[in-house]
Order: structure tokens, then sequence, then C-alpha cells
């Protein structure tokens, strides 16, 4: 079989948009930007990330387009920042392109702030060892020799905070650079004031000083903050960078005798390629000469090479070990598992979780409140305060203006899903978005498919019982003619053992083919001119089309007491024998049980096998027999899940995502079994790239740690506001005598936003092997 990853565009009239946002500082700029987008026609979702700067639309193309998506983003005082356009080359050549670019031009930002906020805290400190200096100067005449500097930092390295409160003030909107802008304007303005015309202080009974090494010293902190906080969330993000670097930017093509490197935007399907030792596999394809060892521990977290020779399927961007072999070309560009799988890292760390939904609804009236909070802090000390009233007035209301500022509640949440989602990808395990990370931290129950999740997937014919009167090699003929036609394993599994043993598939016809999901097939097969009515499948299948059982019950009977799986044969309404099947179980299937059970979730078996198989397997892997469904049919598991769900339990059902597609999307949270190419399954909602069922631990380990570290980060950013806004309204001042510092409240605010990235990146720790 061979499926592909699935995107988010799952009806073919919705149209999926990435736009990168520029002018974002805070959680205020994230809900206006999405309500934008929301209003406008044809919009049916729209979420945008704070920390990937990235806004993800789901729109109708019929009524809407680009231009109107950026249309709405300006409409909220945003820019969309320009990229160069991307062509199909491939996960590794043009989208790597295009990360670079952006990259570069975020570093350059990034080099700005640094510089900017350099020097505006070596100008605050420069006036602080002015005011402090025994210089023998009045306190009129060192305003006089700050307000040059202080003023050239307010306009140069400030510009920033002013361009963009009046982009948000003139669409009637406020955000944390208008708190940054209003907190230093009013240190400034009040001390241009006293410098220019000091009598005002002193008729108030106060000395003319001014803060101008506050509003410097605001300006430097709150720029160096954005500074560590770009460095942080370049850490985040590395997780893409990472995969794109796994493609090479060549292939080595061969034309009969000669071979010749060319640009890998230059392969197309059907291409011979050849691949030496220590290079990386530059597409998918099928290897048709050589032999080697494929090292795919940085696409499916397996650390051991994987044998692979003539006929094998490899991956692009994994690296070959040793020897030497040539593959034919099969996916390039965009269809490459590595692109499919960049695409879904991408579309996952831009997602949103639901527990950001209470930030978000916080930080919508949150700026609007803390002005108004401001004002009542000014008014309030004008008022009642001791004196100088004014000087202490000014210094809480700029206080809780800088202290406020929501930035790390926007953070919290989505710097944790792209360190969490990167983190998975870089073991194998694909997680669609913010909304399944957070979901599989409860899961309680883990039901597990049997075949191809548990077991090898890959079952094998023991043993051929023909009935009296038939052959063993006429009734293995006549069945692998017709699951020839069948996709499921066991047919597979005749048709390679009618191969092995030379069986005849090219001497007969198979007419009037009918599959029955779960069940079996039935066909017309004639062979050497006669004409014959053959059916292939269960025990109960036969009898239900009233062949009698009786010539092999003992057969049957010997199979399951074993726990081997059986495929019963009739022909022209007689029973014909037979086979017995053995499916191996995954080595790992054990330990992934037992470490599911030691971390309080119930795991269950559900399999469309008798009881008796099922059992085999469920004994084998350490799972109770009362905990065992069996005889269950594909269109029967979906409601079994259901059924527990019903109980209130929170469920994951892990499966190979082809006959499980119902039960994968009725589950809490699906996980496909992906093996090879076969990556992801559009139903499921986590998908382990290398087919271990020990991975099902880790993610349910990596949701329950990401979230761990949501809840810290929330609980960090808000207790940090619920804490020090009143400690910067002055509560503390009647008691001991403390008013919070602008500056320190500046250095305060930075260090909540650095706080919350760095504890997500923290993420990247997590033990998942």
């Amino acid at each position: 079989m061979t499926t592909t990853l699935a995107t988010a565009q799952s009806e073919p009239s919705v149209a999926e948009l990435s736009l990168p946002i520029e002018g974002m500082t805070c959680a205020s700029c994230v809900n206006r930007i999405e309500r934008f987008l929301r209003r406008t026609p044809g919009v049916e979702e729209a979420f945008v990330n704070l920390a990937t700067e990235v806004a993800t639309i789901r729109y109708l193309p019929a009524e809407a387009g680009r231009d109107e998506l950026v249309a709405a983003v300006e409409a909220a005082g945003y820019d969309v920042r320009a990229v160069p356009p991307v062509a199909a080359d491939g996960a590794g050549t043009a989208l790597a392109r295009a990360a670079d670019v952006d990259a570069a031009e975020r570093a350059a930002e990034a080099r700005g702030l640094l510089f900017r906020a350099a020097t505006s805290i070596a100008v605050a400190v420069g006036i602080m060892g002015l005011m402090v200096a025994p210089l023998g100067l009045a306190m009129e005449q060192l305003n006089w020799l700050a307000i040059l500097p202080a003023t050239l930092v307010q306009a140069w390295a400030g510009g920033r905070f002013y361009r963009a409160a009046w982009r948000a003030a003139r669409h009637g909107a406020t955000n944390m650079d208008t708190l940054v802008a209003i907190g230093t304007s009013a240190a400034w303005a009040y001390s241009v004031a006293v410098t220019l015309w000091p009598g005002i202080a002193m008729s108030a009974g106060g000395e003319p000083a001014a803060y101008f090494d506050s509003s410097t010293i605001i300006i430097g902190f709150v720029l160096l903050g954005r500074w560590l906080e770009a460095r942080a969330k370049g850490r985040a993000g590395s997780a893409i960078r990472e995969l794109l670097a796994l493609e090479p930017p060549i292939a080595r093509r061969v034309t009969g005798t000669a071979e010749r490197d060319v640009p890998l935007g230059e392969v197309a399907p059907g291409d011979l390629l050849r691949v030496r030792p220590g290079d990386r596999v530059p597409v998918d394809g099928v290897v048709v000469a050589g032999a080697s060892a494929i090292d795919q521990s940085m696409l499916t977290g397996e650390s051991m090479p994987v044998e692979v020779g003539p006929g094998a399927v490899v991956i692009g961007g994994t690296l070959n070990a040793r020897g030497s072999f040539d593959l034919r070309a099969t996916r390039v560009g965009r269809d490459t598992v590595l692109a499919q799988i960049v695409d879904l890292v991408q579309r996952a760390q831009g997602s949103k979780a639901p527990i950001q939904r209470l930030a978000d609804r916080v930080s919508e009236v949150f700026v609007p409140a803390v002005l108004v909070a401001a004002a009542a802090t000014f008014a309030a000390w004008l008022a009642i305060g001791p004196e100088p009233r004014l000087t202490l007035a000014l210094t809480a209301f700029v206080a809780v203006l800088i202290i406020a500022c929501p930035c790390a509640m926007g953070l919290a949440t989505p710097t944790a899903i792209m360190v969490g989602t990167g983190r998975g990808a870089e073991s194998g395990i694909l997680i669609r978005g913010g909304e399944a990370l957070e979901a599989a931290h409860r899961i309680d129950t883990v039901v597990f498919d049997k075949t191809g999740t548990l077991t090898e997937g890959r079952p094998r014919i023991v043993e051929i019982v023909p009935a009296p009167g038939f052959d063993a090699a006429m009734i293995l003929s006549l069945a692998a003619s017709l699951e020839a036609r069948s996709e499921h394993p066991i047919g597979e599994a005749i048709v390679a053992r009618a191969a092995a043993d030379g069986a005849g598939l090219a001497e007969t016809t198979v007419t009037r083919f009918l599959a029955s999901s779960g069940r079996g097939v039935e066909g017309t097969v004639t062979m050497a001119g006669v004409a014959r009515q053959v059916l292939v499948g269960t025990a109960a299948y036969l009898e239900t089309n009233g062949i009698d059982l009786a010539p092999i019950r003992g057969a049957i009977a010997t199979a399951t007491s074993h726990g081997w799986g059986i495929a019963t044969i009739a022909v022209d309404g007689r029973v014909a024998g037979v086979l017995t099947l053995r499916d191996a179980v995954k080595a790992s299937a054990g330990p992934a049980v037992a470490e599911l059970h030691r971390s309080g979730v119930e795991v269950w078996l559900l399999s469309g096998d008798s009881r008796a198989v099922a059992e085999a397997v469920a004994a084998e892997v350490g799972i109770p027999s009362d905990r065992v469904l069996a005889d269950v049919l594909p269109d029967g598991k979906a409601a079994t899940i259901t059924g527990l769900r019903g109980r209130g339990r929170v469920v994951a059902m892990v499966g190979d995502g082809v006959n499980d597609a119902p039960a994968l999307a009725s589950a809490d949270v699906g996980i496909a079994i992906g093996t090879g190419a076969d990556v992801a399954i559009e139903a499921a909602d986590v998908t382990l790239i290398g087919g271990d069922p020990r991975d099902v631990a880790a993610a349910i380990r990596l949701s329950r740690a990401t979230m761990r570290v949501v809840r810290q980060n929330l609980a960090w950013a808000f207790g940090y506001n619920v804490v020090l806004i009143p400690v910067a309204m002055g509560v503390l001042y009647p008691i001991a005598g403390i008013l919070l510092n602008p500056g320190l409240a500046a250095a305060a605010m930075a260090l909540s936003s650095v706080s919350v990235v760095v504890n997500s990146l923290r993420l990247r720790r997590v033990r998942l092997g």
C-alpha cells in the first residue's frame, strides 16, 4: 500500500494559506489579526501564532483570495512579510532557500535590535553616571547634559514603538507597543519639561529631577528582551531547519554507462540515481541494483540501520551507511516523504492548542485594562499620595504600563507547542497540531489493532492442508489467483507463497471478483480452460456461503490452538482446504505494552481475527484476555472505540491506517503506524514513522511534558502580572516605602517573556527513545 501525508485541506473546496506577519508583539496583536481575518467573507478558520509569527487561514477560494486576506491583516494594522517565491523543487532546495532568506532577514533584524538595545542601555548608564558623579553641577545642569542623548534614544531606538503604536491606534487598537510608547513618552516628556522649565517641579515642592535614565533604560531593556526572545524562538524552531538540511542539494543521475551530478530540482520520477557510501538518499525511490544499510534515524528515530536491496523502498534524506546502490526515483520535490514531513511540522507549529483560549480571552481586554489601571494609579497618587506627588505618581504610572505588557501570555503556549512538535518530529513522531498534542496528555486507554501494529503485518503461510480430493498446489494456485487482486496482508502472503512455490498464476484468469471487507474474497477462476467458483476467507465467511467445513475441522483446531491465523478455501461449493498463517509479533510490542502499563494507561487489543489468535498475541505482549476484542469487522471497530469513550475513557486508537481509518477518526487521538514511505494517514492525529509501538508511549510522554510546560508558562505569565502590577501601583509603599523603579519594571517584563521561551526549550531534552 502507498499512502501520503494528509494536508489540512480535507475538502476540495477549502484552501489553506500561511501568511508571515510583521509587527506582532503580544497576544492582543494575535487576537486582533484573528478577528479581522475571521470577519473576511469566505474565511472558515484563522489562527495566528505569535511564536512563529505566521497566520494560518482556511478559506473558500471562490469567495476570497490572497489579496483579500492580506488586506484583512493590513486593516488590522499589521503587515505581511514579503517572502521569495518558492518553486516546487522539494523540501531541502526551494524551501530551504526560502528559509535561508527568511533566516537572514530575521538575523539582520536581531542584530539591529541588539545594537539599539546596547546603545540605549549604554546611554542610560552614562546618564546615571552623570547623576552620581561628583561633578559639582546643579540638577538643572545635569538635566541639560542628559536631554540630547536621551532624546536621540527616544526617537531612534524608541521609534519602532511609536510606529507600531500609531499603526494600532489608527485602527482603534492597543498593544504592547502602546504601553511602552506611552510609558517612555511620559517619563521623557516630564523630564524635558522640568529641564526646560525647572520651576514646575520647584513650585510643587520638589527638585527638578528628570527621568531620562528611566526612559532610556526602559527602551534598552525592552529591546534587549526582544532580542533574547528572538534568539530563543530561533532555537525553538530548529527542528524545521534540521529536517530541511537532510535533503542533499545534488543527485547523481545515471544515463546509460555515464553518471553526472545534477541539481536536485532537475530530478524527475523515473530517473535512475546512484547513491554511494556516505551519501544522503536524494529522493524517494525503489532500489533496482546493489545493496546497502540505510540510517533512517533522523526521520524515524530508529537507531539501527535498515538493510535494503532490489525492490526495497528508500526515503529521501536518509543516510547511506555502507554499500552502493541504484534507485529509480518515484517521488520528487513536494511529493517526497521529507517534504510532507516538513509541511506537517510547519502546520503543527503554527497551530493553536485549546488551552491557549484562556490566555487569548484575557489578553483581548488586558491592554485597555492596563491603560485604565495606570491612569487610575496616576490619579490616586496625585490625589492622596505624599510629596513629591507628581514625581511618585509619574513613577507608578510608568511602572504599571511597563510591567503589564502581556508578551509572556502570548508566548506561553505556542512556544511549547513549537518545541514539542519539533522534538517529536526529530524522533519520528509526527503530531498534526496543538489540539492533538493537548488531547494526548489525557489518554488513559490505548487500543491496539493487531496486524501491522503489534505484529509485523507480514504473515507467512506455515502449512497447506488440502481437504480430501484436493491437491495442495492446486488450491494454492486458485487462492493466489483471487488474492492477487486483494490488498489484504493475508492475500499478499498467499501470493508470495504461490510465487515461491512456482504456482502458475499466469495460467489463470479471474472474473466476477468480489471482496467482502474483513471476511474474504470470491470469484470465478479459469485454469486450463476450466472455470471454478472459488472462495477464500474466514471460516465464518465460508459457512455463511453454505460451505461445510467438517473435512478441515481438525486442521482449524490445530492452527487455532497454536494461535495461528487461517484462511479457508472452497471450490465449486465444497471446502478445498485450509492455509495456516503466522504473523510474528514485533520484538518491541511487549516492551511497548509494559511501558504503557507503567505510565497508568490501560491497554486493549482489537482484531478482526478469531479470539484464539487474538488472545495468543495478547498473551505474548502482556495484554489481559479480558481486554481482547476479537472477531471485530472493520466497520465495527469505530463502534467499539465509541463504546469505550462512552464509558468515560480517553481513548487512543493505534492502527496501520487502512482498514482502521474509521476507528482512528472515532478515537480521541488516532495514532497511525507508518513504515517506510507509508508515513501517515489522513484520519490520524499522530503518525509514528518508524512503525515502533514503543513510540505510542513516547508520544504520550511528550504530550504530558509539553502540557506541563504550558501550564508552568501560563502560571508564570499570569502570576507575574497578578503579583507585580499591584507592586507597580504602589501597594508596598505605605508598608515598606517601596515603589517599583520603571527601569526594573522593564527588565522584569523582558525577563518574563524570555523565561517562558527558555522554559519551553527544556522540551528538547525530553527522553523519547
